[in-house]
């Protein structure tokens, strides 16, 4: 054999391989439903008058809207006691509620905004998410630096709720988007690399905690990435 020749996997290497493709199947297609579920509540909400009762009374929109934090936080806290079931319902009723607070967007913006957003936010998330996936470039050392332009976002966005610059929102979005492609790239991996163990060690268990988390992260960077080309290229009403 050359010395220049790939080592060939192993037959349990093979197989975490293999595992690992299907498990990552897995991720996005739930995180695809999850999507799914979302469009689907708010059109529903958007089309009946569930729409004034949610978004004409500000204490039952804003308590969705801290309903939703609520789902995160307590998924997020707690993946490691609850059961993949109760993980997996979690999720599903997060993106239910959050498809009831997105039903604005429909009053907001004009269908066709919103459909050339979501078709670019698709086609971009795909691209990075794939490239998340295959390259072995370690996007770990980035993480730093974009959970620190996550919290200098949010803190910029609350600041020009007051400033109402419309500049700085179109500089928001345009960081927005660059931040969520990155942050799309970088939890793929993340996905990823915190599968290995738990295929290697055969806990399905664990395997199916990480995939309903990872479904997650994945949900919400194409939910903002989505929501910042909106703001960046969508024609308002």
């Amino acid at each position: 054999m050359s010395a220049f020749s790939p080592t060939p996997l192993t037959l349990s290497e093979a197989r975490v391989a293999e595992a690992l493709g299907d498990t990552m199947r897995r991720v996005f297609l739930w995180m695809t439903l999850g999507l799914l579920a979302t469009a689907a509540t708010s059109i529903a909400v958007a089309v009946t008058p569930l729409s004034k009762l949610i978004l004409g009374n500000p204490i039952i929109f804003f308590g969705l809207l801290i309903g939703e934090f609520v789902l995160v936080i307590t998924l997020t806290a707690a993946i490691g006691k609850l059961a993949p079931a109760s993980a997996l319902a979690l999720f599903f009723l997060y993106a239910v509620v959050n498809g009831l607070t997105l039903s604005v967007i429909f009053f907001a913006y004009t269908t066709s905004a919103i459909a050339v957003s979501f078709f670019a936010a698709s086609c971009m998330f795909g691209a990075m998410a794939l490239l998340g996936y295959t390259t072995h470039m370690d996007f770990s050392k980035f993480g730093v630096y974009l959970l620190m332009g996550l919290i200098g976002l949010i803190v910029v966005s609350l600041i020009n709720l007051f400033l109402r610059s419309n500049m700085l929102d179109w500089i928001i979005s345009l960081v927005g988007v660059l931040l969520f492609l990155g942050l799309t790239a970088y939890d793929t991996q993340k996905i990823k690399r915190m599968l290995g163990p738990g295929l290697a060690a055969g806990d399905e268990a664990v395997v199916s905690r990480v995939s309903v988390l990872g479904a997650l992260n994945l949900y919400l960077d194409f939910i903002n990435l989505f929501l910042m080309i909106l703001r960046l290229i969508g024609r308002r009403r």
